[in-house]
C-alpha cells in the first residue's frame, strides 16, 4: 500500500444468490444497493427495496444507511437505519449476507463490480442453487440464526456437515418451532439444537416452509435457545475430555457395591438407559435429559463404580 492510500475494503457476497461476488468500497464514491436497475450494486429479488440502503467511506470510515426498505436492513443480527461497519461485520440486504473484508488496494471500477455480481448470479442460477446458502464456518450458527430472527424469516435452516450428519431448524417468522438431526424421532427438538450449536464446519441452506405439524413442537424465540444453549456448551466443554468415545459401551458393575437408593431418579433413569442399551451415543440419545446433565450423571455413575466403560 503506498504511503497516504488508505485502506481498501471489500463486500463480499458469502449468502445469497450473489454468493462468492464482491464490491469494492471506495473512498468519496457511495454504493446505493437495491432492486433498481440503474443503482450501484443491483439485488435482483423480492426482498430487497428498489432503492434500499447506502455504503459510504470517508476518511476510512465505511457508514451504511437503511433508505426506508420495506424489509430492513442488518447488521450482526441488529436491524438498523444507521450504523457503522468494521472489517468482519455481516450485513443482511434481502437473502444476501455481505462480509466487510479487507481487500487489497485494488480500486475496481463499480460497473465492473456490478457486471461481475450479474455473471455470478447467472452462474449460480445454472447450477439450480438454493436462495440462501453458505458455509457456517463463514457465518457462525448462532450468528446465522440471530440474522434469521431479527429478519422474521421463514424456513428449514438445513446444515449439512461433513460427517453427514444433516440438521434442521424449523423456524416460523423468525421464531423456532422443531429442530432434528438426521430425522432422528428419540432426539427431542433442544437437545438436537443444542448438538448443532457444537458443530464448527459445515454447509447451511434455508429450505422454503415445512408445512408438516410435528407432536412436540416448541415456541422459543432464538435468544432463548442461545442463551441457554451456550451456557451448555461452554460447561460441555469444561468436561469434554473425561468423557468415554461415544461408541464406548457401559455397563453396569458385577455385582453393584455402591447403594441403589443413594441416586436421584434421574440418575437411576441413566443407569437403566445405559444397562437397557449399552453404548453411550444411545443412552445420550434417548436420554429425556440434556446432554449437558446426561454426560454429568455418567460419569457420576462411573466414578462411583455404578457403571464402567469397555
Amino acid at each position: 500500500m503506498r504511503p497516504g492510500q488508505g485502506r481498501s475494503y471489500v463486500l463480499r457476497f458469502i449468502s445469497g444468490k450473489y454468493q462468492g461476488g464482491e464490491f469494492p468500497i471506495v473512498n468519496d464514491k457511495p454504493i446505493i444497493v437495491g432492486r433498481s436497475s440503474d443503482l450501484d450494486m443491483v439485488l435482483v429479488e423480492d426482498m430487497v427495496s428498489r432503492k434500499h440502503a447506502r455504503i459510504t467511506m470517508q476518511q476510512d470510515q465505511i457508514w451504511i444507511e437503511d433508505l426506508g426498505s420495506t424489509n430492513g436492513t442488518f447488521v450482526n443480527g441488529e436491524k438498523i437505519k444507521r450504523a457503522r461497519l468494521k472489517e468482519g461485520d455481516r450485513v443482511l440486504i434481502g437473502t444476501s449476507i455481505l462480509k466487510v473484508i479487507a481487500g487489497e488496494g485494488s480500486r475496481a471500477d463499480s460497473t465492473d463490480a456490478k457486471r461481475d455480481l450479474e455473471n455470478v448470479a447467472a452462474a449460480r442460477r445454472t447450477t439450480q442453487a438454493r436462495t440462501m446458502s453458505g458455509s457456517i464456518e463463514e457465518v457462525p450458527l448462532p450468528d446465522l440464526l440471530q440474522l434469521f430472527a431479527t429478519s422474521k424469516k421463514s424456513g428449514v435452516l438445513v446444515i449439512r456437515t461433513e460427517s453427514d450428519d444433516i440438521g434442521k431448524i424449523y423456524m416460523r417468522k423468525g421464531v423456532i418451532y422443531y429442530a432434528s438431526i438426521n430425522d432422528l424421532d428419540d432426539v427431542p427438538p433442544m437437545k438436537s439444537i443444542f448438538r448443532m450449536l457444537t458443530w464448527q464446519k459445515g454447509l447451511f441452506d434455508l429450505d422454503p416452509p415445512d408445512e408438516r405439524e410435528f407432536p412436540n413442537e416448541m415456541n422459543l424465540s432464538v435468544q432463548e435457545v442461545l442463551m441457554e444453549g451456550l451456557r451448555q456448551l461452554d460447561e460441555f466443554n469444561e468436561i469434554r475430555n473425561e468423557l468415554p468415545d461415544l461408541n464406548t459401551r457401559l455397563v453396569l458393575s458385577q455385582p453393584v457395591i455402591p447403594p441403589l437408593r443413594d441416586l436421584k431418579p434421574e440418575e437411576l433413569d441413566i443407569l437403566q438407559l445405559a444397562h437397557n442399551y449399552g453404548h453411550l451415543e444411545t443412552v445420550l440419545n434417548k436420554s429425556l435429559s440434556t446432554d449437558l446433565d446426561t454426560v454429568q450423571f455418567i460419569l457420576k455413575l462411573i466414578k462411583g463404580a455404578y457403571l464402567r466403560p469397555e
